[in-house]
């Protein structure tokens, strides 16, 4: 466990915000207007796909705010750290 504070915290956590802001505010104001005459079978299946595809980043993202890499440590490295 991080026994001192790191920036990438606090900033991630900005970061993120910031970034699901911006793309619930784009997919709010271009996405009606695309799929506004779909029947509403198709339009619930797109805003359920734009809804949960922000999350496939989501991984990545966490590890860089407790790692400091864009990548998970491989296991050596993790039982390294571990010991």
């Amino acid at each position: 466990m991080r026994e001192t504070p790191t920036w990438r915290i606090p900033l991630g956590i900005f970061g993120l915000f910031a970034g699901l802001m911006a793309y619930g505010i784009v997919i709010a104001r271009y996405a009606p207007s695309l799929i506004g005459g779909w029947p509403t079978w198709a339009q619930t299946a797109i805003y359920l796909t734009l809804g949960l595809v922000w999350l496939l980043p989501l991984k990545r993202f966490l590890i860089w705010m407790e790692t400091g890499r864009w990548s998970a440590p491989d296991a050596a490295q993790a039982k390294e750290k571990a010991d």
